[in-house]
């Protein structure tokens, strides 16, 4: 199993959701994140007074998924966040040693 971050910009999620369901994913996870990458922030203008925005709204997506599955929902998260401008995100792809589900107690692919 593996854990799959994906951290894009927030305007991108309904699409990213909607293709992730329609390949199949039952579940993800998201968080409203803010941080910066190459483009380190950027300035903005607010009644006359210019400023630094040094920390960029973004969204993170969690999802955990078998092995054979990992590709394909990297490859439609890519496709769905990207819009060919800086910012567009980073996918970050992890192992996962167990997982749980507290209800039943499954265990492993089962309690995905």
């Amino acid at each position: 199993m593996k854990k799959i971050e994906a951290v894009i910009k927030p305007f991108k999620l309904d699409e990213v959701k909607d293709a992730l369901n329609g390949i199949g994913v039952q579940g993800i996870t998201v968080t409203e994140v803010k941080g910066f990458g190459r483009q380190k922030g950027h300035t903005e203008l607010y009644r006359g007074a210019e400023y630094v925005v040094d920390f960029l709204p973004k969204v993170k997506l969690e999802v955990i998924a078998a092995d054979n599955l990992v590709a394909k929902i990297i490859e439609t998260i890519e496709t769905a966040a990207k819009t060919g401008r800086i910012g567009d995100g980073k996918i970050f792809v992890t192992p996962v040693e167990e997982v749980v589900r507290i209800r039943t107690g499954e265990r492993g692919e089962a309690a995905i």
